[in-house]
């Protein structure tokens, strides 16, 4: 089971503590509360009001210095809209795409939660990075890459998506910044350029930045073996980074020698986990070739289902939060739904600088 990365709305709600001030002390006057009138023409106090005055004020002052002169207390109440991009296949792998919000039941950290936004095929935008790896153990595949991308380029762009091209071996580097129009990806995609190791994980970091920044779907589909060589960031940053910035990761798994001795399987895995725990797929380049991988991609991206909440119950103390979806009308054999596994809360990744070409 996999589980985005849409966009957040925080609610706020500010509760003061009332504040008490003295209006008005009582002065002179024939009509004044605490005076009466002893003789005609003449005003005294009444002993015992007087003194029941002077320990009235006295009170309020001494109640008064308590009271904070300008902190009242203020308590605020902040709401997060989770959004969840999910994907549901039968048995048979066959999109199902006819499910109502019925049908969906949603717990964040096995505490029920309502589903307050539901749409199916959602027309929002999409922001796609396409991540190619050019390190030595790939590069032999340059020719269908490009070929390969130029066409998921073509066929997966609306007028309402864009997006970027990245290239990473020892270093990450920006091609193309993100775009709508595909001749400046295809030009992009066309300068691929060759380096030694693999900064795999980098990538991701980086990629999942440069996402954040946009609304709508977010998705970084990497075409690579998954073999990380450069160590600059680990593999929990990489998927730390995706989750927090709602990144849904599609991995393209091009396998240079299937029977290699040294074939990085750790890396193979390392990429599928990466796509199931974000919500994305992995997909295998060597299984009908990169072509018909990226139209699984495209199929994917095509017939999501949009459901947010907003949590309530939380446990308290908690960074991450886990979300799980089920249709519990069916058996759990039945369908495979496929979503982010959850969220952090307020953890925003150290920015880094991602070169541009």
């Amino acid at each position: 089971m996999a589980h985005n990365l849409s966009p957040q709305m925080a609610h706020a709600t500010k509760l003061r503590a009332p504040s008490l001030r003295l209006t008005g002390v009582p002065g002179d006057g024939s009509s004044s509360p605490g005076w009466s009138g002893a003789r005609a023409g003449q005003h005294e106090p009444r002993t015992s009001d007087s003194l029941a005055l002077i320990i009235l004020i006295a009170v309020l002052l001494a109640f008064s210095q308590q009271l904070p002169a300008q902190d009242t207390p203020t308590f605020r109440i902040d709401t997060k809209l989770v959004n969840l991009w999910v994907n549901v296949t039968d048995q048979n792998g066959a999109i199902v795409g006819n499910l109502t919000k019925t049908d969906f039941k949603l717990n964040e950290d096995g505490r029920p939660q309502d589903i307050a936004i539901f749409e199916r095929q959602s027309e929002q935008p999409l922001a796609i990075i396409l991540a190619i790896d050019t390190s030595e153990s790939t590069f032999k595949d340059r020719a269908l890459e490009q070929d390969a991308g130029k066409r998921f380029v073509h066929a997966i762009l609306r007028p309402q998506d864009q997006m970027s091209v990245f290239q990473f071996a020892t270093d990450v580097h920006m091609l193309v910044d993100f775009t709508n129009k595909p001749n400046q990806l295809d030009h992009g995609l066309n300068s691929l350029k060759a380096g030694e190791a693999t900064a795999l994980y980098e990538a991701i970091y980086l990629a999942s930045q440069e996402l954040a920044k946009k609304q709508g779907r977010k998705v970084l589909v990497l075409v690579s073996d998954g073999g990380d060589t450069v160590k600059t960031t680990t593999y929990p940053e990489a998927l730390k980074a995706a989750l927090s910035d709602e990144v849904m990761i599609y991995s393209i798994i091009d396998v240079p020698i299937e029977s290699s001795a040294g074939r990085d399987l750790a890396g193979e895995h390392a990429l599928i986990t990466l796509s199931e725990q974000t919500g994305g797929k992995s997909f295998y380049a060597n299984s009908g070739g990169l072509n018909k991988a990226f139209s699984q991609v495209s199929d994917d991206l095509r017939t999501q289902y949009l459901i947010g909440y907003y949590p309530h119950h939380q446990l308290p103390g908690v960074d991450f939060h886990r979300i799980s979806l089920t249709i519990p009308r069916a058996s759990s054999e039945s369908f495979n739904i496929r979503y982010r596994a959850g969220y952090y809360v307020d953890a925003t990744p150290k920015p880094r600088r991602v070169p541009v070409d």
